[in-house]
């Protein structure tokens, strides 16, 4: 029985082949930790530290030159770490999170310091608005937790909201980040402290690379009391080419690429990459 239960845990999914971003972000205590990892300004995991939110702000501001008429759509925005600053620039900002307790967050912030965002719960692969941008962005490198038909869904849904000359930007991991990934397995009482359930549990991580795909998963098994739960963390690596490829096919052309989304200069040895991509 207990063999079973095991090769479950360790048992190798086709790439993309389960998707649980619902039990990330709309579990209501696992979503209150990941609000918190948000807003610890020491750890790079939710989102990126202030410093760091700061400069990309500041970038942004003066790349896209950012002003009263420009329109900002920033699709995954969390508690509006970026999105209450780009209004702070008078950008017209609309956020788009799959996360209740971050967009509370995000409001209660906006309507404190008198900053007017539109906030909208939605999945943002369902993405349903009548508004266009001026700009579409997607950062934290969240377009590489998407399968491959995922990415050619919003990419699309990107070109219908753009308007003529817009612009999208996001960020995303490279190969050499692939590179420096290893399978691994492990297991430990209230994995990560605690993060996944009020509950004493048992956590089980796998990580698993797939080389020909450039795909890694983390997958994270919590064995509770009453249930076992399953969460796939998927994320696609790129080179520049395959990249290129999945955005032509869609009907974009990447116009420039930069190592963050602060501008940061790329090179061959740069872990992440950001690019900014216009309508063919």
């Amino acid at each position: 029985m207990m063999f079973n239960d095991l090769e479950t845990i360790n048992f190798r999914p086709r790439p993309f082949e389960f998707y649980t971003a619902k039990e990330l972000w709309a579990d209501e205590y696992i979503s209150k930790q990941m609000l918190k990892f948000h807003l610890n300004d020491g750890v790079d995991l939710s989102s990126r530290n202030s410093k760091f939110i700061d400069c990309s702000v500041g970038w942004i501001g003066e790349r896209f030159q950012v002003g009263e008429d420009t329109q900002i759509a920033d699709f995954g925005c969390g508690p509006g770490l970026y999105t209450s600053r780009l209004a702070r620039l008078g950008a017209r900002v609309t956020g788009i999170d799959f996360s209740s307790n971050s967009l509370e967050y995000a409001k209660k912030y906006a309507s404190d310091h008198n900053l007017v965002i539109k906030y909208l719960h939605q999945n943002y692969l369902d993405y349903q608005d009548d508004s266009r941008f001026d700009l579409v962005m997607m950062i934290m490198c969240d377009f590489c937790a998407l399968s491959p038909d995922q990415r050619n869904k919003l990419l699309g849904i990107f070109r219908r909201i753009l308007k003529p000359g817009g612009s999208v930007l996001l960020d995303g991991y490279t190969i050499s980040a692939f590179d420096e990934r290893r399978e691994a397995a492990s297991y430990e009482p209230n994995l990560m402290d605690g993060f996944w359930s009020p509950e004493k549990y048992y956590g089980f991580i796998n990580t698993f690379k797939y080389e020909a795909e450039k795909v890694v998963l983390d997958k994270y098994t919590i064995v509770g009391p009453a249930r076992v739960n399953t969460i796939y963390n998927w994320l696609q690596y790129f080179s520049f080419e395959r990249l290129e490829r999945e955005f032509d096919a869609c009907g974009f052309a990447i116009a420039e690429r930069y190592a963050d989304v602060a501008g940061s200069e790329f090179d061959a040895g740069s872990m992440e990459f950001a690019v900014v991509a216009r309508k063919k």
